[in-house]
């Protein structure tokens, strides 16, 4: 009976799954084992001509629509982690530099709503050196130094310096600091040795040889091409004239390996999903001697098992919702005062399908606040510092621009930090919520926000990366 029970239920599981497959189900794919999130490739090939919906019975798995697409991971989409920014469009001076990411999955839409396969752009502003290489002028040539060589002929240099004028900025002059021309010493050179050609190998000392007895045979040479000479004195021959070597006697006969019968077909390597069964043999008739080639080709095949279960998903928890209002109950309102309220936000915990782990942890936070929204406090607000430059927008569109702010930023006012709620509780921090009226002196004609705009200068074009998983 409880077998009976289990199989229904496998049926039914998969049934749930069928009818909530997207119509692109149908299609055939290269299935792999692996979706690696650091780099978007895909790995472990299990198989070609795969159904998606078999491939995708493991959310761990991933797939490629043919062998020069990008790879797609069977969990739920999401965004890739951002690609490394492109060099600065130029080497000098400011530029543009642009950075992408995929939306990555299966069954559903990233954030955005967009659709698995998406791309999305960053652009921003770079600066590799701020001014741009200028060239030097060469000086005059100096004087020819001596000759290299101390007898015959060699060869002898001149030298000359980039400094009229000068390189700025890492730029250097065009051509050769120094030039070469043939020199003549008028005197004759000494003739160094140089070993003639080894004689033959002597007739081995031995018939035989074991661990005690190892006969050798030696070979000789002669220091006479050419014999050093004499005025001038040569350089004798450097090295051995005599050298010796084991004999070297009569081997077994090599025998070759061959392959044994394939041996049993293992377990299905997975208990849900996609898997593989391996077979395996021996070079083991005959088993290779002396020297002999082992056997040629594999000793494992491998087929793709279908269990036809899929595997479990574990839920994630989606992104915390904003805080919601500061209030508290039977009080109208409690904007302005040193009364203090709460707010909460909330998460889903999302894609947990087939028995997958709950989320862990909390769906709700809350915390107790003041209620400073529109408020204001009497005294003056000060200007922030300048943010960073933001990023370029549009990143893919006409003359992009970049923006940094100040704001007229207004004090907080100075109520407890800390309340007790529950006598034998502690304290309990207290934080402000909203954005409270500032006022501030007028700053280039303006009271609460400064912004300043710039262009994007040579701005790269926004292309389909190259292949991203080879």
């Amino acid at each position: 009976m409880n077998a009976s029970v289990q199989i229904l239920r496998s049926l039914l599981l998969l049934l749930l799954l069928l009818l909530t497959l997207p119509a692109t189900g149908s299609d055939s794919v290269l299935c792999f084992t692996q979706y690696e999130e650091s780099s978007g490739r895909c790995k472990g090939l299990l198989g070609k001509d795969i159904h998606v919906q078999d491939c995708c019975l493991n959310a761990a798995y991933a797939f490629k629509k043919h062998d020069s697409g990008h790879c797609q991971a069977c969990r739920s989409p999401q965004w890739s982690t951002w690609s490394p920014w492109t060099p600065c469009s130029v080497s000098c001076t400011e530029g543009s530099q642009l950075r992408h990411r995929r939306c990555i999955g299966w069954g559903g839409q990233c954030s955005g709503e967009k659709a698995p396969g998406t791309l999305e752009w960053q652009l921003q502003a770079c600066e590799e050196q701020k001014c741009c290489p200028e060239m030097g002028g060469w000086s005059d040539w100096g004087p020819w130094g001596p000759c290299l060589v101390t007898c015959s002929k060699g060869t002898r240099i001149r030298q000359r310096v980039c400094n009229n004028p000068a390189p700025k900025c890492g730029g250097h002059c065009p051509g050769v600091a120094q030039e070469a021309e043939a020199c003549d010493t008028q005197q004759v050179c000494p003739t160094h040795g140089a070993w003639g050609a080894w004689g033959s190998w002597s007739a081995c000392l031995g018939s035989c040889s074991d661990k005690t007895h190892k006969p050798v045979e030696t070979r000789s040479r002669t220091c006479s091409a050419p014999e050093p000479s004499k005025d001038p004195p040569g350089k004798p021959c450097s090295g051995p004239a005599n050298e010796q070597r084991l004999c070297s006697g009569l081997p077994p006969c090599p025998v070759a390996g061959g392959w044994g019968s394939w041996g049993p077909v293992s377990p299905c390597s997975v208990t849900c999903g996609l898997g593989q069964t391996l077979e395996q043999r021996m070079c083991n008739n005959p088993v290779p001697k002396h020297g002999g080639p082992f056997c040629a080709g594999d000793n494992t095949r491998a087929h793709i098992c279908n269990t036809t279960v899929p595997c479990p998903v574990d839920g994630k928890w989606e992104n915390w919702s904003d805080w919601s209002s500061c209030t508290r109950p039977h009080l109208s309102s409690i904007r302005c005062k040193e009364i203090p309220g709460q707010q909460t936000r909330v998460r889903s915990c999302k894609h947990r399908k087939f028995n997958g782990q709950r989320c862990v942890g909390q769906h709700q936070e809350i915390r107790h606040c003041y209620n400073i929204q529109n408020c204001i406090f009497g005294e003056k607000g000060s200007w922030s510092s300048w943010t960073a430059w933001g990023l370029c927008t549009p990143p893919c569109g006409p003359n992009p621009t970049r923006v940094r702010q100040r704001r007229c930023m207004s004090p907080l006012p100075k109520f407890l930090p800390t309340i007790s709620i529950v006598e034998g509780q502690g304290e309990k921090n207290v934080t402000f919520w909203g954005n409270p009226l500032a006022q501030c002196e007028e700053l280039q004609g303006q009271k609460v926000l400064l912004e300043e705009k710039r262009p994007c200068l040579h701005t790269p074009a926004c292309k389909e990366p190259e292949e991203e998983n080879p």
